[in-house]
């Protein structure tokens, strides 16, 4: 009879908030994970390098709005003294400034604090595999203020196919700023359906992963800056899983 083979190591986090029962609350979601590892908690910025230099975590959970040293300037320094570890930035207040803040100074993502226990779990593995992440809404935003669509928008992109009227709604709340719960809410659909659409939508825009997606829907004219500002049907349940 063949072994399971070898368990994988656990991912060591290091959590960093200033408020006790926020880093107590991420701790109780993170340590019956056996996946996970809680190595240590800092108050603020100062004491996460400190921390994380000694420690050598996996991933640092990190709160941006912090006494002494805040996270966005944590984060630079640890991006260039302790390289091998991966910031994951979570605020309450998702302004485009500390979202674009904390991704210049080396965090490998974004999220906003009321996301949901499952969120920040797939979250610190995305980032661990070095990947980025950041929240759907917040995506949404920062594309909308970076990337413009021509004056004439350019074709929808197709890779092995066209898309199906079906598909064409998902990416086009995917664009809105849904998450997959949202965008199954709002179809009233199953998010298991969502998933498929999404992969299929995936393979036939020829697009690697959900931002490129949402880039090739502004290029190609499908939403627009004001569209995404105003609420699609079910935005108000967009973040949440």
């Amino acid at each position: 009879m063949t072994g399971a083979g070898p368990t994988p190591p656990r991912i060591k986090v290091l959590i960093v908030d200033d408020q006790p029962l926020v880093r107590r609350g991420l701790s109780l979601i993170l340590s019956p994970d056996p996946s996970f590892e809680v190595v240590g908690e800092a108050e603020n910025g100062a004491q996460a390098v400190s921390l994380a230099r000694q420690l050598r975590p996996d991933v640092v959970v990190m709160d941006i709005r912090m006494p002494v040293l805040d996270g966005v300037g944590a984060t630079g320094e640890l991006a260039a003294t302790v390289p091998g570890c991966r910031v994951l930035a979570l605020s309450t207040f998702d302004l485009d400034e500390y979202v674009v803040g904390a991704l210049r100074a080396g965090a490998y993502g974004f999220l906003p604090k009321d996301s949901s226990p499952e969120d920040l779990s797939a979250a610190i593995r995305t980032v661990h595999a070095g990947d980025a992440v950041v929240a759907p809404r917040l995506l949404t935003r920062l594309i909308s203020t970076y990337v413009r669509a021509p004056a004439a928008a350019r074709p929808v992109p197709t890779g092995r196919g066209e898309l199906t009227p079906r598909e064409m709604e998902v990416w086009q709340l995917m664009a809105t700023g849904l998450d997959n719960t949202g965008i199954a809410r709002a179809l009233d659909i199953s998010l298991s359906t969502v998933k498929n659409y999404i992969t299929s939508i995936f393979d036939k825009l020829a697009v690697r992963d959900r931002a490129q997606a949402v880039i090739a829907a502004y290029e190609s004219g499908l939403v627009t800056a004001r569209a995404a500002a105003a609420d699609p049907p079910g935005a108000g349940q967009a973040g949440r899983t």
